[in-house]
């Protein structure tokens, strides 16, 4: 889907228009080969140039066609099982600025509803306000997942497997924003460079700034991320101690059980024994085993098996 917009300094919202107009703000949501036929005969470039736009593996960089600037982006969504985090193409051209997104992009639609005194006439300011949305989004999320990982703390002796999965997943949450988050940061850099697209003094300060809280994002999702495994190794030392302790269980038990199937396995051979023909044998072997096995019950809570 193709949309057109507008906006200047003046302007509160982005202006929908019918027609593009040098200086607007080509966005495309859940693009389709013959969008960018559409935008490449658009922006003047090929459309084999425009092709990894529709790539929802995409990793963040930077490149540029003749006099366009092409920025490959993510951001956090959940469209895909899997995959939590979407491809976003910001393009600079001569006379427009485009954005293209694989997948109904909630980040656009919020960047939209801003009142900010953006225009889409400053292409640099443009673009390093959406980027500076993509950071917060980022950060938002990373906090999002740091909250409900701990929440999921609770006293060692109730961990379940469930809980084991939920930091797992959340551990793969923050992985791929991750590895997001630094190819993203090496784009900003090149960007600050000059080589790309000019700036301005004001631009540069924002980079500046844009660049921090990209690495601000990186070291709290690092850190995060290291939390988690620090939580699931806790866990899964406990997991084994559990696991010690019901073996020892279930051997003490099986050692108690035996106790009697021997005895009475003794005197169960036709052979002559013991008290064999005394009137009250079998009160005494029931109180020899029940000693034998009360003795055996004491060894193993002093052991602490039981």
């Amino acid at each position: 889907m193709l949309r057109y917009y507008y906006k200047t300094i003046r302007d509160e919202e982005f202006q929908v228009i019918p027609e593009p107009k040098e200086g607007c703000w080509i966005h495309i949501e859940e693009a389709r080969q013959e969008d960018l036929t559409a935008l490449s005969q658009q922006l003047g470039l090929e459309q084999i140039d425009l092709q990894d736009c529709l790539d929802k593996f995409e990793v963040p960089r930077v490149e540029k066609v003749q006099s366009t600037v092409l920025i490959f982006t993510r951001h956090p969504t959940e469209y895909e099982t899997g995959l939590y985090t979407s491809t976003l193409a910001i393009i600079l051209a001569p006379h427009y600025i485009a954005t293209v997104s694989p997948h109904q992009s909630h980040l656009v639609q919020n960047f939209l509803g801003q009142k900010s005194k953006l225009s889409t006439l400053q292409k640099s300011k443009f673009l390093i306000a959406l980027l500076m949305k993509i950071t917060h989004d980022f950060t938002a999320h990373i906090r999002r997942v740091r909250h409900n990982v701990l929440t999921q703390e609770k006293e060692m002796i109730s961990v379940d497997s469930e809980d084991i999965t939920a930091l797992t997943k959340n551990e793969e949450i923050l992985n791929q924003y991750l590895s997001a988050l630094i190819p993203l940061r090496n784009v900003l850099e090149a960007i600050t460079s000059g080589r790309y697209t000019n700036l301005y003094e004001k631009d540069q300060d924002l980079l500046g700034d844009l660049l921090n809280a990209v690495k601000q994002s990186e070291d709290l999702c690092s850190i995060s991320v290291k939390s988690i495994r620090s939580l699931r190794d806790s866990y899964q030392i406990i997991f084994t101690n559990n696991l010690h302790k019901t073996i020892k269980l279930l051997t003490a038990l099986t050692i108690l059980f035996n106790i009697p199937t021997m005895i009475a396995s003794f005197y169960g051979m036709n052979v002559p024994l013991p008290l064999a023909g005394h009137h009250f044998a079998f009160f005494y072997l029931i109180g020899a085993t029940t000693f034998i096995i009360l003795l055996a019950v004491l060894y193993f809570q002093r052991k602490r098996w039981l």
